[in-house]
């Protein structure tokens, strides 16, 4: 998704990579995936069940062991890299083992379409006297924006943050440039709370990131 390596970036961008990068929230950016997790739809409070559809062929569901090929995959292309803190040349085995022992409170899903995984996004709980605050980071594939796949992960991640983990703070970063996934955010109720300067160091220079967050219930 910035965001972490999996997270904060969720599925566009404005400048760099012509047509607007893929990942607007992911782990390594949001320095902000577990077997559940509702399928989505909007935020009017309508969100399917795990497994329904959300749009045409569109699929939301647990992330599994067995995704970490795909995943691997998604999170070294050019715009999900140009999104997130991803360097390139990570090795599919080094994601597998990230994979294999998600931290408590961490859930994650993936979007997937005819039977392709096109997209993948979590949310993790933060500990301690911060456990009702939580990170989210999302990733859409380079061939897919503009589908409603980055408004379905998130729409998820909101209603397992509300209705299953009762997070009433939900954050992330972004870089300012990724202008699509700023406003996706925004949509959502997310509001710009900061901006951390020269924050990374991608593709040659230093860029600026906003810090986000999502309130509920104060």
């Amino acid at each position: 998704m910035p965001t972490n390596d999996s997270v904060s970036s969720l599925e566009a961008k404005s400048p760099a990579p012509p047509s607007a990068p893929a990942a607007l929230a992911t782990p390594d950016l949001i320095r902000g995936s577990d077997p559940r997790g509702p399928s989505v739809s909007a935020r009017a409070g309508h969100l399917p069940q795990p497994g329904s559809t959300a749009r045409a062929g569109l699929t939301i569901r647990a992330r599994e062991p067995s995704d970490w090929q795909e995943i691997a995959a998604l999170l070294q292309l050019p715009r999900v890299r140009w999104g997130t803190l991803r360097l390139p040349f990570v090795s599919a085995e080094q994601t597998r083992k990230w994979m294999e022992k998600p931290a408590e409170g961490h859930v994650g899903i993936v979007a997937v379409l005819e039977a392709r995984l096109v997209g993948a996004a979590h949310v993790s709980q933060h500990n301690g006297r911060r456990s009702h605050a939580g990170s989210l980071g999302l990733s859409v594939h380079d061939d897919f924006h503009r589908r409603g796949i980055g408004a379905a992960l998130l729409a998820t991640l909101i209603d397992v943050a509300d209705n299953w983990l009762n997070l009433r703070r939900l954050e992330l970063t972004v870089y300012v440039d990724n202008e699509p996934a700023v406003r996706l955010y925004e949509k959502f109720g997310f509001v710009i709370e900061g901006t951390r300067r020269k924050d990374a160091f991608r593709d040659g220079e230093f860029v600026d990131s906003y810090a986000m967050a999502r309130l509920r219930g104060f």
